[in-house]
């Protein structure tokens, strides 16, 4: 698989990106497909004056001795975007390179792509999301120690430490399924993303993820959150007693939203 280090798009607005997948989640979801090298072309100023003949002889064919490539057919390539899947085609069949063109992936006769997943996102429309995706929007992370306030109120939360760069979808709370780097084994959990306004209005979104009856160690492990329905949008509580009744009857709904999909949830 080769792909390019910044996103083309980052690097001439000069804008950091919000990413689908970070590139240790990325490398973790090739994997699990059979990818067996990544390739990141970096991505800088001499590549981006590249012509589209150049990129092909320079960079596919000389560097990465290419002798079969796979594109979309809508891919673009070399200076300002000039070259085509057909060009590509064209420049490397001389080599005997051969060329195979993938269809656009369609949902409901629309293309599939990276802005529609976004917009789902930012909806909370987890069912449009998730299958564009072909996956549930997973959230990856290390955790770390948190104000421990949920402990307080019975009900512990893992505070998840993400990459900066990792796009968050519409706050809330979401139905979700859990597992560690260490057990597959999907476990039920209601997960906050947000600026929790009750207990201090943090300034940039934490998440929160409180696993349906478990009470092990999670201090330092990863986690792999996996959101399977949008419950309800963040909202500001007038007291603990009230937050802990909605968080209730969040995890009440979890059961009835995951009992469907397939996640462990202990009795």
């Amino acid at each position: 698989m080769v792909t390019f280090q910044p996103h083309p798009q980052e690097f001439f607005s000069g804008q950091p990106r919000a990413l689908l997948t970070p590139g240790a989640e990325k490398v973790q979801l090739l994997k699990a497909m059979g990818v067996e090298q990544l390739v990141l072309l970096p991505f800088d100023e001499e590549l981006a004056k590249l012509s589209p003949r150049d990129f092909v002889e320079e960079i596919l064919l000389s560097r990465l001795q290419a002798v079969q490539i796979s594109v979309g057919e809508d891919f673009r390539f070399g200076r300002e975007r000039m070259g085509t899947a057909a060009d590509l085609e064209a420049i490397a069949q001389p080599y005997g390179v051969r060329v195979h063109i993938i269809p656009l992936q369609k949902r409901h006769y629309e293309r599939i792509s990276s802005s529609a997943i976004r917009e789902a996102l930012l909806q909370g429309d987890m069912d449009g999301a998730n299958s564009r995706l072909g996956r549930p929007y997973s959230l990856v992370g290390k955790v770390i120690t948190g104000q421990q306030l949920g402990r307080t109120i019975g009900f512990p939360t893992a505070n998840l430490l993400l990459p900066p760069q990792k796009f968050l979808p519409r706050l809330g709370v979401y139905a979700a399924r859990v597992t560690t780097e260490t057990d597959n084994t999907p476990m039920a959990a209601a997960v906050n993303i947000g600026h929790r306004p009750t207990v201090g209005a943090d300034s940039v979104p934490t998440v929160e993820v409180h696993i349906l009856d478990w009470g092990g160690d999670l201090y330092g492990k990863t986690l792999t959150v996996s959101l399977e329905q949008f419950l309800r949008p963040e909202q500001k509580f007038a007291s603990l007693t009230q937050l802990k009744a909605q968080i209730a009857a969040d995890c009440a709904a979890v059961r009835t939203c995951l009992s469907e999909v397939g996640a462990i949830i202990p009795s």
